[in-house]
């Protein structure tokens, strides 16, 4: 295999594809910057606090910030939630009671959900210990858009969430445009205005020029070590949406009566505001590493989701490997290619909360943030690799390189 023509010839197809991800980015910029103007952001934002964290500037102009790219009337931007699963399972346990029920729009959730809601591994202070009851109704077409005539006839009595999973997790299935959730969101709102569309946003911030909660959602949750850190956070992750759904959210982050008025944060603010103005870019560099990788495997005769020239709403790409072996070579080349613990050598491991062993390549500036360039899997048939990130899309096409190296000395 000569790797560098094969990446060539990729790169000369993908052109087209990286010219319309390059508007998207500049309009997203401007998003971004006419946030920051609109709240006048200024070097007395990136000052730490302590203690209660009262009147703290940093932390609620950042959080008016998201709540305008959101288009929302309240956000919680918060250095202290430590994952999405954390902003994820903390935004159910705000919105749910013991007795309701939570329904999922796009089928199994992510693995690590799984825990959390109780369907798999030691119900332990998970929903259904707490008497939330659960269901799921499979997206159709072929997975690729939600069933919205079977989502309504799900709806029970007792429904208080419903639940949309923006990216494919760990599934062979397509992304969710934010515009393709519009007709979902609307049609639960119109049978049951009482309850919450919850979207999980992990992966998908601006990836278009909208997000779900601009076509109703209640609210949006995501991670800033994923996209909307640019990178730079590192750690946290936000929540926006509707005053109703983020003041209930708020009383489980610190407490009933407390809400978003407390919370203090003793380092810089910093990398947050950067992050974020950071992150068009940021997501952009990740597509283009993520539409190349699909070229050059679908040039090898590979079946990838998306296409290299699809719509796009995750920053995920889904390579089926079709073994163990070139699984792991795979992420053991994106490994070697990584600017962090490059002599480390992946091997799949028993990860918490995980129902199958799972390999992961990751050597990130900040640790396990998937904007930076990773690749991670379940071992279980077809063998399906999903590879994100990248923070520069040279350092992508250089561990790409480095993949295809790997997998070809398996032949040799």
């Amino acid at each position: 295999m000569d790797i560098q023509a094969l990446l060539a010839k990729a790169e000369g197809d993908c052109a087209p594809v990286f010219a319309r991800l390059e508007k998207t980015e500049l309009r997203n910029t401007k998003r971004v910057l006419d946030a920051f103007h609109e709240e006048d952001v200024a070097a007395r934002h990136f000052a730490p606090t302590t203690g209660y964290g009262y009147d703290d500037i940093g932390r609620d102009t950042l959080e008016r910030i998201f709540a305008r790219l959101f288009g929302t009337e309240a956000a919680i931007v918060r250095p202290s939630i430590a994952c999405g699963t954390a902003a994820l399972s903390l935004c159910l346990f705000g919105l749910l009671l013991p007795g309701d029920h939570l329904l999922s729009a796009t089928g199994a959730p992510y693995d690590t959900m799984e825990t959390v809601i109780g369907v798999s591994g030691n119900a332990a202070g998970s929903l259904k210990e707490m008497g939330v009851e659960y269901s799921q109704v499979d997206m159709c077409e072929n997975q690729t858009k939600i069933d919205v005539p079977a989502v309504l006839a799900a709806i029970r009595e007792n429904t208080k969430v419903v639940l949309i999973q923006r990216s494919r997790g760990y599934a062979w299935r397509a992304s969710v445009l934010p515009r393709d959730m519009a007709e979902v969101i609307r049609a639960v709102h119109e049978k049951r205005p009482d309850i919450f569309v919850m979207v999980d946003n992990c992966y998908g911030e601006f990836l278009c020029e909208d997000e779900p909660t601009h076509f109703g959602a209640d609210i949006c949750v995501g991670s800033l070590i994923k996209n909307a850190g640019g990178g730079l956070a590192p750690t946290g992750a936000y929540l926006a949406g509707t005053e109703r759904a983020v003041e209930r959210v708020a009383a489980r982050l610190t407490a009933p009566g407390l809400g978003r008025e407390v919370g203090s944060y003793a380092a810089s603010y910093q990398p947050f505001y950067q992050g974020l103005f950071m992150a068009p870019h940021t997501v952009c560099q990740a597509l283009k590493t993520a539409v190349l990788a699909a070229r050059a495997f679908e040039l090898l005769g590979m079946k990838t989701t998306p296409a290299f020239d699809a719509p796009r709403s995750d920053i995920i790409q889904a390579i089926e490997m079709c073994t163990p072996e070139r699984l792991i070579a795979f992420c053991q080349g994106i490994q070697a290619a990584s600017p962090v613990d490059a002599s480390a050598v992946p091997e799949p491991w028993d990860m918490p909360g995980y129902a199958d062993q799972v390999i992961m390549a990751a050597g990130t500036f900040v640790s396990g943030a998937s904007i930076e360039l990773s690749a991670d899997a379940p071992m279980r048939a077809p063998y399906t690799v999903y590879m994100q990130g990248g923070l520069t899309y040279a350092h992508g096409k250089i561990a790409l390189e480095k993949a295809l190296e790997k997998i070809a000395q398996l032949r040799g």
